[in-house]
């Protein structure tokens, strides 16, 4: 293969990368955004979105990376938009955080599709619970406050993990 060739394909490469990148972003931002649903909670867990279904999607269709910008950049900026800017950099993170890890297990465990999957939703479920469990302490100074958060916390990521592992596999294929 020339030089040409090789420059081309690789331009082709990081093109596709940056659009499929931008695209989870913008999902997680809008469906973060618009399907939303107000819980009557103490502390910020009345919010139910289900932003973390393109999360887990780009996860674990492309990758640790693509989870962790679609996650990072997709909640941080609707954070940002309605007026959360305390909330942001935390977000960046956690979210961050989740993607990557979804990513991470499920490119490193070589068994049952399924299996794998699942135990990568789970690990974004600790991190978030604990992740915004520890925000939530700094943000409004008291320990108590925060446990008002786990339950949405907690049915944020059941339900994306309800929609998304019956149909991430197929999706997989359907990439490749």
């Amino acid at each position: 293969m020339s030089t040409n060739t090789q420059t081309v394909s690789q331009a082709r490469n990081t093109t596709k990368t940056l659009v499929i990148n931008a695209l989870f972003i913008a999902l997680t931002l809008a469906a973060t955004m618009f399907i939303n649903i107000r819980l009557p909670f103490m502390g910020n867990g009345g919010l139910i979105h289900l932003g973390n279904v393109p999360l887990f999607v780009a996860a674990i269709v492309y990758g640790k990376k693509t989870g962790a910008l679609a996650g990072a950049f997709g909640m941080t900026m609707f954070d940002l938009i309605s007026g959360w800017t305390a909330w942001a950099p935390f977000t960046f993170i956690i979210v961050g955080m989740m993607g990557f890890t979804v990513g991470l297990i499920t490119e490193k465990l070589h068994f049952k599709p399924v299996i794998v999957n699942t135990i990568a939703v789970i690990a974004a479920l600790i991190i978030k619970i604990v992740g915004y469990y520890f925000t939530e302490v700094i943000l409004y100074g008291n320990w108590i406050l925060p446990l008002g958060s786990i339950p949405g916390n907690v049915m944020q990521v059941v339900v994306a993990g309800i929609i998304v592992l019956p149909i991430v596999e197929r999706l997989k294929k359907m990439a490749k």
